[in-house]
Order: structure tokens, then C-alpha cells, then sequence
């Protein structure tokens, strides 16, 4: 049985994957603990395996069934999949919520811009401040990352010290904020931390991530040189990045026009909170127009290749206030995502088609990471010297490669886990000693599916095997009212002879009604039953895939 200082670390969301990140620390036993939660993020969906799912969020029931024992959700920042799950699942939690002042006012300006979104109060904690709750005493630690106000969470507990990293970067030079308290950070390790629990983003990576400040000169020469007009794009909440954009079109002559919803959402945030001060005022898409090629800048959403996002609409020359001609110039200041290459590769190469220059990363600094490379892993190593380590923020490979550094290291237990482990910290040998669910929930519209209901089972099958649907009304002796009506969706015109598919899966249908045994036709299920077999086996003879039937019965 568990001591009742027993201090346990359950991810529900984050390890063994990149994004959708849910950690959960416990205090106590089974029968007596306190919980906290820090980040609710989510991912987002692939259209190849889950077609019309836009997001993906830890499944929470864990934490339904200890709302008593919850103290609050911290958050580390203000990244989409590390809060973007909240205002979905903070409803089934009404847990108190804790931030720094920039991410609490994006959360604040995402609520406003979400239709019926509840109202949820989000206490204000000042940057280095120390919160308690319950048992948890909660610090935040500044760290440098692509986003302002990053931080790290120092969880001191009467078991031990824990260090939560979040995301984080060593960068001497941040164009927004302080560097990573290394100070702090040492300290932390002269008074004994228990376990580091780590951002594995880029731990497959030797050496450093380069600094934002050589991406902000990078793309002030680019700027520079440029003829015609001029298109960045990179994500919407690096406001570093933002700044570098605004500095560079400002040293070139260039005013600098907003271009897209999330982005003027982050803008407003960011000069609210004073992340912008100093930089000259951006104008709207309707001001595009007004300016000759060599005097704009439009900074855009869009660099994942979101189709409905500013440079899709571009590109395909659907916006209504922004073009780009020959000879302008787009640069993708990001990175793409891993699943994202083919709705990116499909924009690129559509301005490239249309003898527009694209400038990305693979060519030019025009990018950096906001996560560690292997030297600053060691480096987080030698300050904090913890006595566990458990890699996250990761899929598999990120995991491995930074327990096998931290072993090198001289870690005295690295321990790798996946999502719904829970795993002892202390006191005692570090183990995974309970497993809790760890499933997904999806976001489908304004609904939010279990990962295993019906509606994403048989849609994921429609998208690659179509759908066939028959209707067939019978008097009540068994025998045919009428013809019976089907409709493929989703299935080819024609097999490879030419015959219609229609007129193949009829002389299917009618044919299994008709050899039924009239016992057997006195039965609905059994005709749909038998006709739904039916249909599926010519199809697979003729099509070679066997698509989702629905077949209705009616007795008249």
C-alpha cells in the first residue's frame, strides 16, 4: 500500500507523442491524496486516419473521479497543446486555473473569440512567484521558449523537490523576455531536486539551438533585398518572431499588414501585456492594396498549410484584399509540423508555380527551434543534478535518446513511461507502480467524441472504403412492395468491365431476397442481414474493397 507521502507523476497525454500534454502529480495514497494538473492541451487531428476530427484531447475521466482531491491546473504556457484542451474540458474539471499574466490574457482573448464559450476564471500568478496549493507549493521558473512567459514548474512537496520543465530553450539573447534562470535553476539543485520530468522535443539533436536573435538578422537582410511585395509566415503566438518581422520591414521602408484572425488575436495580447512595446502599429488586410509592392509586408497565418488559414487563400488567389504577382517574395519563418509536409509542399509549390520566390528553413536561418538540443539537456543535467529523470514531451525515439543521455549523464534512475503509467516518484525506488486511463477524446464540430464511439469508427472506414446504403420495403407474407433503393457513396461508377456498380449491387440485392426461404424473408433482421452480406461481397468481387453497409427493412 502506498505511504501516505507517496509522490506520484501520471502523464494522461504528452509522452510517447508530440502534443495534447496532461501531467498529473499526486500527494498521498489511493485512498487519501491531493492531485495537480498542469497543462490541458490538445493535437491535432490527421484527415488520413481521423477524417473531420479537428482536435484531439486527453481523455480526463481520471481526474472526473478525483475532482475532490484536484487543487487546481497550472498552466506552463500558453501553446495550443498546452491549454488549447480547456475550454472543452474545464467544464468536467471546475478546477481553479493558474497562469502568468500573458497566458492568462490569450486564454482570456480565445474564450471571447469561441462561440458559447463557459466563463472560466483564471488566477493571475506574477512570473518567479511561488503558489501554494494544498500540499503543493508551486514556483514558477522563467525559461526562454517561442512563446512569452514560458515557464518552468519547481513542485516542492514534503517528499521532495520535482522540476516540471514544460518547454524550454537555452537562449542567451531572447528578442521577448529573459533568458532561462540558470541561477535559479542551480540553486534548485543545491537544495535537492527529486526528479526532472523534461521537454524531449529535440533531444535526438547534438548541440544548441541557435538563438532567435540570428533568425531576427536573417530575416532583416532577407527583408532588405527583397523586390516586390513581401509575405512571412510562422506561427501566430511567437511574438518574438513577430517583433524580428516588424523590425525588419521597418528597416526596409515596409509597413506591415496583419493577415489573419489568430494573429491579430496574439498581437492585440502581446502589446496589451506589454510584449510589443516600441513597435510601430500594424495595419489590417484592407490597407494591403494601398501600398506599393516595395512598401508592404504582410505577416500571415497559415505556415502549416491550413486550408482555411491567410496563405492557403492566398496562394490560391481566394483572399479578398491580398495577392501576391511574380517576383514577390514568401517566407515560411517556421518549421512544419511531422504530418503537415503535404498541405505545406501543395502551398509552396503553388506560389513557386506562379514565379513566386519561397524562402524556408531548409535554406536560410529563418527558423529556430523553441526546444533543447542535446548540450542543453546536459546542461539542465549538471545544474539541477536530480536524482530521477523521466523523459517527455516526445514520441518514442525523443524519449529514448534522452534517457540513454541521461544515463551518460550520470542520473541515478531515468525511467521512461507512457501516457496513463502512474509512476512513484518517492520516497523509495522510483517505479511504475498503477495504470489510470489514458485514452482521447475527440473534437468533432461542437461535439466531443470517446476515441472508440461510433460516428469516428465508421467515418474513418467511409473515407476509404465509401458506404452503401439499402432500402427494401416487404408486405407482411415476405414478398417485395416495390423495387429497393440504393445509393453508394463514396464507390466507383464503373467495374473494370464497365458495368454500372449500381446495376451489379441491384442484381445483387434482389437476387438474395429473392432465394431467401419465405420463413426467413418474414424476418427484417434476417433480410438485412443477409442483403448487407450480399452487398459487401459483390463489392469486394467487383471493387476489391468492402465499403460500410446500412440496409432498412420496412414491413408494409
Amino acid at each position: 500500500m502506498a505511504r501516505p507521502d507517496e509522490l506520484t507523476f501520471t502523464p494522461l497525454g504528452g509522452v510517447g507523442e508530440i502534443g495534447m500534454n496532461l501531467s498529473v502529480y499526486g500527494l498521498g495514497n489511493r485512498h487519501q491524496r491531493s492531485l495537480l494538473a498542469v497543462d490541458l492541451g490538445v493535437s491535432f487531428g490527421d484527415e488520413d486516419h481521423l477524417p473531420g476530427i479537428d482536435l484531439v484531447m486527453p481523455d480526463v475521466s481520471f481526474l472526473e473521479k478525483e475532482l475532490g482531491n484536484l487543487v487546481g491546473l497550472v498552466l506552463t504556457h500558453a501553446h495550443e497543446d498546452h491549454f488549447g484542451a480547456i475550454i472543452d474540458l474545464w467544464p468536467r474539471l471546475r478546477c481553479p486555473i493558474y497562469a502568468t499574466a500573458f497566458s492568462a490574457a490569450l486564454f482570456e482573448a480565445k474564450c471571447a473569440a469561441e462561440r458559447n464559450a463557459p466563463k472560466i476564471p483564471v488566477t493571475v500568478v506574477p512570473s518567479g512567484s511561488r503558489i501554494d496549493l494544498g500540499p503543493f507549493a508551486v514556483e514558477f521558473i522563467p525559461v526562454a521558449h517561442s512563446i512569452p512567459e514560458s515557464h518552468a514548474l519547481a513542485i516542492h512537496t514534503a517528499a521532495g523537490i520535482v522540476l516540471h520543465t514544460g518547454d524550454w530553450k537555452i537562449d542567451p539573447t531572447p528578442i521577448i523576455g529573459v533568458p532561462t534562470d540558470e541561477r535559479r535553476l542551480r540553486e534548485l539543485g543545491e537544495e535537492g531536486v527529486l526528479a526532472l520530468v523534461g521537454d524531449s522535443t529535440n533531444a535526438v539533436r547534438e548541440g544548441r539551438s541557435p538563438s532567435e536573435i540570428e533568425v531576427a538578422a536573417t530575416l532583416a537582410k532577407l527583408v532588405q533585398s527583397a523586390r516586390g511585395r513581401v509575405a512571412v509566415t510562422t506561427f501566430a503566438s511567437n511574438v518574438a518572431r513577430i517583433r524580428a518581422v516588424a523590425d525588419a520591414a521597418r528597416a526596409a521602408g515596409r509597413e506591415v499588414v496583419i493577415v489573419g484572425r489568430a494573429m491579430e488575436r496574439v498581437v492585440q495580447v502581446a502589446r496589451e501585456t506589454g510584449h510589443l512595446d516600441g513597435v510601430q502599429n500594424f495595419r489590417g488586410a484592407d490597407y494591403y492594396g494601398h501600398f506599393p509592392p516595395d512598401k508592404v509586408l504582410a505577416l500571415c497565418t497559415g505556415s502549416q498549410g491550413e486550408p482555411r488559414a491567410a496563405l492557403a487563400r492566398i496562394a490560391n488567389d481566394d483572399h479578398p484584399q491580398v495577392t501576391l504577382n511574380k517576383g514577390d517574395t514568401v517566407i515560411f519563418s517556421s518549421r512544419t509540423i511531422p504530418g503537415n509536409e503535404k498541405p505545406v509542399g501543395a502551398i509552396i509549390n503553388g506560389l513557386v508555380s506562379q514565379g513566386i520566390e519561397v524562402i524556408t528553413d531548409r535554406t536560410h536561418l529563418v527558423h529556430v527551434s523553441g526546444h533543447p538540443r542535446r548540450d542543453e539537456l546536459r546542461d539542465l543535467i549538471s545544474w539541477v543534478r536530480p536524482q530521477v529523470l523521466i523523459p517527455a514531451h516526445g514520441e518514442a525515439l525523443h524519449l529514448s535518446e534522452h534517457a540513454k543521455l541521461a544515463r551518460a549523464a550520470g542520473v541515478p534512475k531515468v525511467l521512461t513511461c507512457k501516457n496513463g503509467d502512474m509512476v512513484r516518484l518517492g520516497p523509495g525506488d522510483a517505479a511504475i507502480v498503477d495504470q489510470v486511463p489514458a485514452g482521447r477524446i475527440y473534437k468533432d464540430g461542437n461535439l466531443l467524441e470517446e476515441s472508440k464511439s461510433r460516428a469516428v469508427v465508421e467515418r474513418r472506414k467511409m473515407a476509404f472504403s465509401g458506404c452503401a446504403v439499402v432500402a427494401i420495403a416487404l408486405t407482411d407474407k415476405g414478398e417485395l412492395a416495390d423495387d429497393p433503393d440504393l445509393d453508394l457513396a463514396g464507390i466507383p461508377e464503373k467495374n473494370a468491365a464497365g458495368e454500372l456498380l449500381d446495376d451489379v449491387v441491384f442484381d445483387a440485392v434482389m437476387s438474395t431476397i429473392e432465394t431467401l426461404p419465405r420463413a426467413r424473408r418474414r424476418d427484417p433482421d434476417a433480410v438485412a442481414e443477409s442483403v448487407r452480406r450480399a452487398v459487401r461481397s459483390t463489392l469486394a468481387e467487383h471493387w476489391g474493397k468492402k465499403p460500410l453497409c446500412f440496409v432498412h427493412v420496412l414491413v408494409v
